[in-house]
């Protein structure tokens, strides 16, 4: 997953250039579908490592909830890429500029080669943890990205449709939006130690007053310290 990780930040690091240097907002879009994606194998990778860091007298829950500051953030910085990839869209789609299709094209296809050795690396071992399975879907989403980049800059080679561009760019944007939300929404649940979505407080109360001896529940509190990345 480090391999994997490693690859991801530094194609979403070319991708962002290429993006600038070519004129390209689906390239620019790309990289911000990218980022999130690198963000979430970046989170997989904090969390396996400080879940093993046992708690200790200053932090009794351990060091799960800084994984939720870093999220906060990452999404956060996600959804202010969205709005930007929309605005230029937006404003691309009366007077769409000229783009350089062919380096676009070159670099699309360096995608879908670093996506498609980062899925076979992480295939392996997919169906045995969920946190990998989850990594495995997030470099998929990528190679659809990549996909969508190579359709637009192949339009613009043979057509020379320019608004190709700012149509594949806002449907990406559009695609970080609902999953930035989520993560967003999510986060700060836990952070504000929201009831976890899959605990019903009534059934828990009903099982608790079954228990020998308890005659009455109340005051009750229930938390999570971090977010499943899995679900």
């Amino acid at each position: 997953m480090a391999i994997v990780f490693g690859l991801t930040t530094t194609y979403m690091l070319a991708e962002a250039g290429g993006g600038f240097l070519t004129g390209s907002l689906a390239l620019l879009a790309d990289a911000g579908h990218m980022l999130t994606d690198a963000a979430a194998l970046g989170l997989a990778l904090f969390a396996i490592r400080y879940a093993e860091r046992p708690a200790n007298p200053r932090k009794t829950f351990g060091y799960h909830r800084a994984e939720m500051l870093a999220a906060l953030v990452n999404a956060v910085v996600l959804l202010l890429i969205s709005i930007f990839v929309l605005y230029e869209a937006w404003r691309r789609f009366s007077h769409p500029p000229k783009v350089m299709s062919i380096p676009m094209l070159g670099i699309a296809l360096l995608g879908l080669i670093v996506n498609f050795i980062g899925m076979r690396l992480l295939s392996g071992s997919a169906e045995h943890s969920l946190n990998v399975k989850a990594a495995y879907l997030e470099v998929l989403s990528d190679m659809l990205g990549s996909l969508g980049v190579l359709a637009a800059s192949a339009i613009m080679i043979t057509t020379g449709w320019y608004l190709a561009d700012p149509i594949f760019g806002a449907a990406i944007g559009l695609f970080i939006v609902p999953r930035t939300w989520k993560m967003l929404k999510d986060t700060a649940h836990i952070l504000m130690e929201g009831v976890p979505a899959n605990v019903n407080l009534q059934l828990l109360q009903e099982e608790m007053l079954r228990v020998p001896g308890v005659t009455t529940v109340h005051d009750i509190h229930v938390w999570t310290l971090r977010l499943d990345w899995t679900r």
